[in-house]
């Protein structure tokens, strides 16, 4: 990835639970990144999905403003193409800029219970 300087954290336990059920969107199962970028330079972040059976996706664009905060839903990304629910995947991120990425689950498969896990993303060298 040429010009985004070599900053790279991992994310090796992706799995997007299938199916949800909640009503949309509060209750829906859901693997999100949360973002934050303390810097006064916007973050232009991309995302590659690697799977167990079938050749990784993306890049994935993601952008985080200076001085913000992203939470991205990873069921919404869907160019260059949707991730698939349910099967287990790990992915890589990529910045230019020093940011801090975070990876939730919820999980809502069994009606009345919402299921919550959290863990920070893997900082790797390039």
């Amino acid at each position: 990835m040429a010009g985004l300087g070599g900053r790279v954290w991992v994310v090796p336990g992706g799995r997007i639970p299938f199916p949800s059920s909640g009503d949309e969107p509060e209750f829906t199962s859901f693997d999100q990144l949360c973002v934050l970028n303390t810097g006064d330079e916007t973050a232009e972040l991309e995302l590659t999905v690697y799977y167990q059976d079938r050749e990784p996706v993306g890049p994935y664009p993601i952008e985080v403003g200076a001085r913000r905060v992203r939470h991205v839903r990873l069921n919404d990304l869907v160019d260059p193409e949707a991730i698939v629910l349910g099967r287990q995947f790990g992915c890589v991120v990529r910045s230019q800029v020093p940011v801090v990425v975070q990876f939730s689950r919820q999980d809502t498969r069994l009606p009345g219970v919402i299921g919550l896990t959290g863990t920070m993303a893997f900082p790797a060298e390039s």
